[in-house]
């Protein structure tokens, strides 16, 4: 069964002046290994004087390469999107015998491949102090993730920052919170010291409330929402790359849609581009409604 789910996602950047606008990359596409079904995708752009190039980066990603006439005073963007929702097994796969008990080493062929995922950044203290509290003993490599994901979890309190730019991974662990994006750059640089591949992730996340009232004590969304997010993603062997949300501690689902999966989270930011100085507002909303669902074919 799979309910059909519209989304809206609107960006407003709007100057007080005309200014011109230098080359504008938007990654707001729902990349190639999206598991759930995109039925439909527009994406709208004003000045609708522009030259519009679609391009794919070196990992895959859908890029949006926009070129402006004319100056402008507003720079707006519109994705609007519906995908059939369908609940997802995150822990359908299969992993290579070699490394299904983790600490594991990749074959010198993949270790190559995966060389721009596997560097960390120099650690801080505090990092090398969280990374050498993780024991080293055998164990199943995806119960050690899930409890990896579920630590995250539980030290990093979640809150909302609008400031830009994300925080290191020192910064994160002394303050005990952070934003989606800030807790997905210490997973992924976590990941990368104790010897495991992992990348940034930005996209949206659907969340869809429960049709009846839950049961007491029932853990998840209240109502139907969605909005930009953030997660990062680690390569098991023979499963490929697992997605792993550390605001909520669970694998991600049919709710998450990538829209960049990156080395470094500087290169999947939604938008990027140059803009003549000015003083500039910046607005942003997402929506999402229920469409249509199979159940009456069912």
């Amino acid at each position: 069964m799979s309910i059909l789910v519209g989304l809206h996602h609107s960006t407003r950047y709007s100057y007080d002046r005309p200014v011109r606008l230098g080359p504008q990359v938007v990654r707001l596409r729902p990349g190639p290994h999206c598991r759930t079904r995109i039925a439909s995708y527009t994406l709208t752009v004003k000045p609708a004087q522009h030259f519009l190039n679609w391009q794919q980066d070196p990992n895959g990603n859908w890029l949006a390469r926009y070129l402006f006439r004319e100056k402008t005073t507003e720079f707006s963007i519109d994705v609007d999107l519906v995908v059939a929702m369908k609940a997802i097994n995150p822990f359908d796969f299969f992993v290579e015998p070699y490394a299904e008990t983790w600490p594991f080493e990749f074959p010198p062929e993949l270790k190559h491949d995966l060389a721009a995922f596997t560097g960390p950044e120099p650690a801080g203290p505090l990092l090398r102090e969280f990374v050498n509290s993780i024991l080293r003993e055998p164990r199943s490599t995806v119960d050690f993730l899930v409890d990896l994901n579920r630590r995250l979890q539980r030290k990093i309190r979640y809150v909302v920052r609008m400031e830009p730019g994300v925080q290191t991974p020192d910064e994160t662990l002394r303050s005990g919170a952070g934003s989606c994006r800030d807790t997905a750059w210490l997973f992924v640089q976590t990941l990368r010291h104790i010897g495991l591949s992992a990348r940034f992730v930005s996209g949206y996340l659907i969340q869809l409330g429960p049709e009846a009232k839950p049961p007491e004590g029932a853990v998840g969304a209240a109502q139907d929402l969605a909005d930009l997010h953030a997660w990062a993603e680690v390569y098991v062997p023979g499963a490929g790359w697992i997605g792993l949300d550390a605001t909520s501690g669970m694998l991600c689902g049919e709710g998450h849609l990538p829209l960049a999966a990156t080395p470094h989270f500087r290169t999947a930011a939604p938008v990027s581009g140059n803009v003549e100085p000015c003083e500039a507002s910046f607005t942003y909303r997402v929506s999402v409604a229920r469409l249509a669902d199979d159940r009456s074919r069912a």
